[in-house]
């Protein structure tokens, strides 16, 4: 039992580091303890975890239904929740039962870990360790999400992600691979490569040149002509 208690701080230690440590708004423990939605959620879902694990299901809901009311935060008991996960503001995140989240994952507001269907079993995303998900993204299925990826804003991710991969768009895209994985956690989730932008930049880029050689053809053109006149 002291080895179950020591265990339970120890990861509430690094739950409150892991918020102090992403975000600069957070000042000291106590405000930490007190003011941040997200670490409350993760606190409400070890108590949860435990009793579903422990087949009071009922119970277990019970208590994830008052911590969704308390901080908009929906985790059901059934999820797999690693340490230090840091959910940033929070309102609006909903993790599924079968969703497993590894270590070092940051959540922000209005992310979606959720199921594809009503099948059986697992149904919901396992993310890796130190991934960032983008504000309002979704990631559905029984899909992986590589460790060191990063989500973009807004991204519907429908197809595993390799490691160290950055993700945009809907459907989303593989933009950034094969990199050197980021020995740290990279919390930029906003300043992302568009795909499609890019494209249409290229695109632009062969239209401008055609059109120049156009141009010169037709000078050469008109030029033959006036001398023969």
């Amino acid at each position: 039992m002291f080895k179950g208690v020591k265990r339970m701080f120890k990861r509430l230690l690094r739950d409150i580091n892991a918020v102090k440590e992403r975000d600069p708004a957070a000042r000291s423990t106590l405000e930490v303890l007190l003011c941040y939605p997200g670490l409350h959620a993760l606190l409400f879902h070890r108590l949860a975890h435990f009793l579903h694990r422990r087949g009071l299901k009922l119970l277990a809901r019970l208590v994830s239904h008052f911590s969704r009311w308390l901080t908009g935060i929906e985790i059901h008991p059934g999820a797999k929740i690693g340490e230090g996960v840091f959910i940033d503001h929070g309102m609006g995140v909903v993790i599924g039962e079968t969703t497993e989240v590894g270590d070092n994952v940051t959540i922000y507001q209005g992310v979606t870990l959720g199921g594809t269907g009503k099948e059986r079993g697992k149904r919901h995303p396992t993310i890796g360790n130190n991934v960032v998900i983008g504000a309002g993204a979704k990631i559905l299925g029984p899909i992986e999400i590589g460790d060191n990826s990063r989500i973009g804003a807004g991204s519907v991710v429908l197809r595993p992600v390799p490691p160290g991969a950055t993700v945009v768009g809907i459907p989303g895209r593989v933009v950034v691979h094969h990199g050197t994985p980021v020995p740290s956690i990279n919390l930029n989730h906003t300043d992302l490569p568009d795909p499609i932008a890019e494209a249409l930049h290229r695109l632009q880029d062969q239209i401008d040149s055609l059109r120049y050689q156009l141009e010169m053809l037709e000078r050469g053109v008109a030029r033959v002509g006036s001398k023969d006149l």
